[in-house]
């Protein structure tokens, strides 16, 4: 009996680590599609065949399918909540002939009806309840047919008039691998993962489009048409036409159709000697700057085939999306116009580089989000310095010319150690949806990319190569983890790299390293190289009043990104009536403590100004002063959240203000007046609590006050609503309510000294 509780025992520790060595398995999904195009009402009627192979070892008796055009059903999806978390209202006040939605659906399971089950939370997801389950080694024949309204394109497609992006469009199985089920909404921000198959689509179109697809066009003709820039060879009496795609080995499809794309064409010769066919679709306003598109791509498929590992299907196509930003496919980009060609170069580069990671080495990108992105970003830092010898970010001229020289060599950089500066990055192993807007840019994309960086400058760039092109090798067609990808490098490299994909779990400077700065003064801001210089910026300034009239002077300050603890901004003036020195002025010291963007503030400010006039009887004018300086301590909570649009804050401040008044006197003896002015001082101490929520629909805030001066206390709360308007502008509610309180005696003469300070119907003066 001993013995076999032993061995129990060693069955129990023992098969865990068996489960976990079982040979890698992922599912497929064959496709074979056919859908036409109806662009009066923008919309599409399919049918759908899906063969499910169950590669996995366990019976399946359901299989979550992802029905991503209903994300633009209403206002109550993960993609609308997403949008308006972003900062955007434009598909919450959309109309409904703007929103899109996938209906008349009938699922069959190898020729059985089979019945679906609504996801608890998500109305894009359905659950298909399987007749009969599927075992491990077999499959199922899915079908149904299915129609889709398509949205106006407010995310990745749509249609914009009778401009069409067909992407995200028929019902897709989730993915099922060896960490479960992976049934994911549609996001704007945070992109997808899909099963691997073999696709067979055709595509019915009115006559006049030109259609790019994902996969090889069969249609020879078509594809003549195309390639030679002749008229559709459809019959004159056929209103449509149809087209017919075929690729393997991709896990989606997607397809754009205009009546008005110029199509350019080239073959392209791989290292192997494999020919390819380099397709480019672009509205004709924007030839100037597409026409070396086809240079572009061939440069990127050839960079990425030497880096990482050859282009394995037999075309590839980038499309021009106009303003509508850009999105891969395999073998096929959606891509932004750009401002100019080397911007355009860059943008193609990148676009088309998601072959690889995306594409090719499918990692889930929605809770690992960096395996494409950032390695994505390592290889576009590599061109740009390869092709341009700059940074990459340096090659998007959206600046005006004069300011070229006052904005950094790499914005995202330095974007990026502002957020870092300001503790509120997040690690790069965070998912797609736990980002912030801008974290998501900064963190998956740049900061990834520098880490990229690191590895390769510790590996050395040989070594490092090659262990990327064994990572190609090893994954490709596959869906990698985090984990696959550090066996592979340190499998290659020979090296324990644990430290290493630990700073991915990390917040802060992935390797920080003192610098000792100078100080450089310049001219109104310099962004430039604010990692070697301190600047102190110098520029004119001019200002008016009532008394004073108009005022000149300049404005010092240190204000430039990554933000200085120690900041200063300091403006004297000379007024031109008054003839008197005025001005503001402000310095401020901030730290940051603990880890989620806490922030400590103390500042002194102060400004002086002419408040007053007075003419004496021999009409001279005397300019009355006002000053007053304001020492400050401020404490901004933290969010737990980084998606948060809620800021907390608690401020103290001590006014002192100083006023010259009149005071008249009578002189006795020599029977004259006489005329003084003193200046008065007081002080007004100040609590506040201030809770913000600005979020784009429907912001609000709540301010929290207590006032203290000589002889009274003044408590008051300030509440903010706004209630948006669908067309634009909104109402603005306030509600005020406070209380005056008398310190001491509530006598006459206090009432009089404290009556500047008594609440009324628009709140305290």
């Amino acid at each position: 009996m001993k013995r076999l509780f032993c061995l129990v025992i060693l069955l129990y520790y023992q098969l865990p680590t068996a489960n976990c060595q079982l040979p890698y398995w992922q599912q497929q999904v064959n496709f074979k599609i056919d859908v036409t195009l109806n662009d009066i009402d923008h919309s599409l009627d399919g049918f759908v065949k899906m063969e499910y192979f169950n590669n996995s070892p366990d019976t399946l008796r359901f299989i979550w399918i992802h029905l991503w055009p209903n994300a633009y059903k209403n206002d109550r999806t993960a993609y609308t909540d997403q949008a308006l978390e972003n900062g955007s209202t434009a598909f919450y006040f959309s109309d409904d002939d703007k929103r899109g939605y996938i209906n008349r659906l009938n699922f069959k399971v190898d020729g059985n009806t089979a019945k679906t089950e609504d996801h608890p939370q998500h109305q894009d997801i359905v659950k298909l309840i399987l007749p009969t389950p599927v075992a491990p080694r077999s499959s199922a024949k899915i079908e149904t047919p299915f129609h889709v309204k398509l949205p106006y394109e407010f995310s990745r497609g749509g249609h914009k008039g009778q401009s069409y992006q067909i992407t995200q469009w028929y019902p897709k199985p989730a993915v099922y691998d060896r960490k479960g089920w992976h049934p994911i909404p549609y996001l704007d921000q945070g992109e997808f993962y899909s099963e691997f198959g073999n696709y067979e689509v055709q595509v019915t179109v009115p006559k006049s489009y030109i259609v790019a697809a994902t996969g090889d066009l069969l249609d020879t003709d078509e594809k003549n048409a195309l390639t030679k820039r002749i008229a559709s060879p459809a019959p004159d009496n056929a209103p449509t036409k149809t087209l017919h795609y075929k690729q393997s080995n991709v896990h989606d499809f997607a397809w754009f159709a205009d009546k008005g794309f110029t199509v350019a064409y080239d073959t392209l010769k791989l290292p192997s000697g494999r020919i390819i066919d380099v397709f480019s679709f672009y509205n004709p306003k924007n030839a100037m700057v597409w026409k070396n598109s086809i240079a572009m791509t061939k440069t990127a498929i050839l960079t990425k085939s030497r880096w990482i590992g050859e282009y394995p299907y037999n075309i590839v196509s980038v499309v021009d999306g106009g303003n509508n930003g850009g999105m891969e496919y395999p073998t096929i980009t959606l891509l932004e116009s750009g401002g100019s060609q080397q911007s355009l170069d860059f943008v193609i580069n990148h676009e088309v580089g998601h072959n690889w990671f995306y594409g090719i080495l499918a990692s889930n990108e929605r809770s690992h989000p960096w395996m494409d992105e950032g390695l994505n970003t390592y290889y576009d830092s590599r061109y740009a310095k390869q092709q341009y010898g700059n940074n990459a970010s340096d090659l998007i001229k959206l600046k005006p010319a004069f300011l070229e020289k006052k904005l950094p060599v790499d914005i995202q950089q330095t974007l990026l150690q502002t957020v870092i500066g300001l503790k509120k990055d997040q690690p790069i192993e965070t998912t797609s949806k736990k980002f912030n807007i801008l974290n998501y840019n900064a963190i998956a994309y740049i900061k990834t990319g520098e880490w990229m960086k690191q590895l390769e400058a510790q590996l050395g760039k040989p070594l490092f190569d090659s262990c990327m092109q064994e990572y190609y090798r090893r994954w490709q067609f596959k869906h990698p983890y985090p984990e696959d990808f550090k066996k592979v490098l340190e499998n290659v490299s020979g090296k324990k790299l644990d430290a290493e994909f630990a700073l991915t779990q990390k917040k802060g400077i992935l390797n920080e390293r003192p610098v000792k700065k100078d100080i450089r003064f310049t001219v109104m801001f310099n962004l430039r190289e604010t990692d070697k210089h301190n600047y102190i910026s110098v520029f004119p300034a001019a200002g008016f009043n009532f008394y004073d009239r108009q005022m000149f002077g300049a404005v010092v300050h240190n204000y430039y990104l990554p933000l200085p603890k120690l900041q200063f901004v300091v403006a004297p003036m000379f007024a031109t009536k008054s003839k008197q020195f005025t001005g503001i002025g402000r310095v401020s010291y901030s730290w940051f403590p603990g880890s989620n963007g806490q922030k400590a503030e103390v500042s002194l400010a102060g400004s002086s100004f002419t408040a007053d006039t007075y003419q004496d009887s021999v009409n001279t004018v005397h300019f009355l002063r006002f000053y007053k300086i304001v020492p400050s301590l401020k404490f901004v909570f933290a969010n737990k959240n980084p998606r948060s649009s809620v800021t907390k804050s608690l401020q103290w401040k001590t006014f002192l203000i100083g006023e010259q008044g009149l005071a008249f006197q009578r002189d006795t003896i020599q029977q004259i007046d006489i005329i003084n002015y003193p200046t008065r001082s007081r002080y007004i101490n100040q609590l506040r609590f201030v809770f913000e929520n600005n979020r784009v629909l429907y912001p609000y805030n709540a301010i929290f006050k207590v006032d203290q001066g000589e002889g009274f206390a003044r408590a008051d709360i300030t509440a903010n609503y706004f209630f948006n308007y669908p067309k634009g502008g909104g109402l603005d509610l306030r509600f005020f309510a406070g209380k005056f309180f008398y310190l001491g005696d509530r006598t006459f003469l206090k009432q009089f000294q404290t009556d500047q300070y008594h609440l009324n119907m628009t709140g305290p003066k």
